[in-house]
């Protein structure tokens, strides 16, 4: 029985920790071959374990304080602690599908296999150690431990890494480093934010001594493209604000029923024959979306505008890895870069006659199009039947 089939969740959840704790080989190749979900992971896994660092973490700083040189103790406003744990539990757990997402995209450059169940399952089995490890933080002069058990979640992610994402052994530590250097920026992304955004009636913890905001600058080269620091630091700072416009109230998810309008009736010889409006919002969190659906003769495509709220902030992340790839192989190719400054994705396998091309927005609309039996040139003319001029005007009002 899987972690996360039905049954006795919590025996399954202690006995696949001990399992990969234990056993990391052998369980890797049980999890090889387990069928799941990302939301089940989620829910069944990184939910529950995850919350161990966040919650021993905010117990200890409650009872300890924050210990320093010369036995002074700084003891926070535990408003400020809680809010602290809350957004960096939260933040942690968007990070793994961050992370499960470059793992999944940086595969085929040594030589894997693209599967994003299989890369969200490295990045959440791997984190076993890292968040068992987190009762530590109850005992502060323990913490330090807490190092020990992230570098055997390193010791995790390379043995799993290359058997999930079927990488042959010669470049399994190229694409282990790779990886690990992306998660550490991610870290210091999440840092980042987590200062910015709970420190409350007191200086941000980015914050240098006069409480002007510090600066991360510099460049990380990877086989994969270039990570820009400044770029990642500017990135979680739109975020921290996109999350506290949120909060307040301030940005409001596009109705369904005006995106609908952005549709067209027909594009380069496709009619509409179906038309979809849909919104889970809460406080500009979710996502509202449009789509329609377009067929001429055989060919089939799907238009669709989606507004990801304060969510959309997370797109920022990309632009920091200046990422320009392109790779064909079998029949199929992929292209990823930007495109008159925008993000774009493009995809496409002869084979199966499957094409997609989707174009992000001022960091918060995403323009897509997929389709069968339909060539690349009738998808760009689709997403380009979008006014994005417009689009970004809809994103600064």
């Amino acid at each position: 029985m899987s972690v996360v089939d039905p049954g006795s969740a919590g025996a399954n959840l202690i006995a696949r920790v001990r399992a990969i704790l234990t056993q990391p080989k052998p369980t890797w190749d049980v999890i090889d071959g387990e069928p799941a979900t990302v939301a089940d992971l989620y829910r069944s896994y990184a939910i529950p374990l995850a919350a161990i660092p966040a919650v021993c973490g905010l117990i200890g700083t409650l009872i300890f304080g924050y210990g320093s040189l010369f036995g002074v103790t700084f003891r926070p406003n535990p408003v400020w602690v809680i809010v602290q744990a809350i957004v960096n539990y939260g933040l942690g757990l968007a990070g793994l599908y961050v992370m499960s997402l470059i793992i999944d995209g940086l595969a085929p450059n040594f030589g894997g296999t693209k599967n994003p169940v299989q890369a969200f399952k490295v990045i959440a089995y791997a984190s076993t150690a890292s968040w068992v490890g987190g009762v530590f933080l109850l005992i502060h002069p323990l913490a330090p431990l807490t190092i020990l058990t992230g570098l055997y979640s390193l010791w995790l992610l390379y043995i799993g890494l290359p058997k999930l994402m079927k990488v042959a052994e010669d470049k399994a530590v190229a694409y282990t480093a790779v990886v690990i250097v992306v998660a550490v920026v991610i870290f210091l992304v999440i840092g980042a934010v987590v200062g910015s955004v709970a420190a409350v009636g007191g200086r941000s913890l980015l914050s240098d001594a006069r409480g002007t905001p510090g600066t991360m600058s510099g460049a990380i080269k990877t086989p994969a493209g270039s990570i820009d620091v400044g770029k990642l630091q500017a990135a979680s700072e739109q975020l921290a604000a996109a999350q506290a416009d949120a909060k307040a109230g301030k940005v409001k998810l596009t109705d369904p029923e005006v995106l609908k309008a952005y549709l067209p009736g027909a594009v380069g010889g496709f009619t509409r024959t179906g038309l979809n409006a849909e919104s889970s919002a809460a406080g500009g969190m979710g996502a509202s979306v449009a789509e329609g659906d377009y067929s001429k003769g055989d060919g089939n495509l799907k238009l669709k505008v989606t507004d990801m709220g304060a969510t959309g902030a997370l797109a920022g992340l990309a632009g920091a890895f200046n990422v320009q790839s392109s790779r064909e192989e079998s029949g199929r190719y992929e292209k990823v870069g930007k495109v008159d400054g925008r993000m774009t994705t493009e995809s496409d396998d002869r084979s199966s006659k499957h094409g997609e091309y989707g174009v992000m927005v001022a960091d918060r609309f995403m323009v897509s199009a997929e389709g069968d039996n339909v060539d690349m040139d009738a998808l760009k003319a689709a997403v380009g039947s979008i006014d994005l001029g417009r689009l970004e005007g809809l994103a600064k009002s």
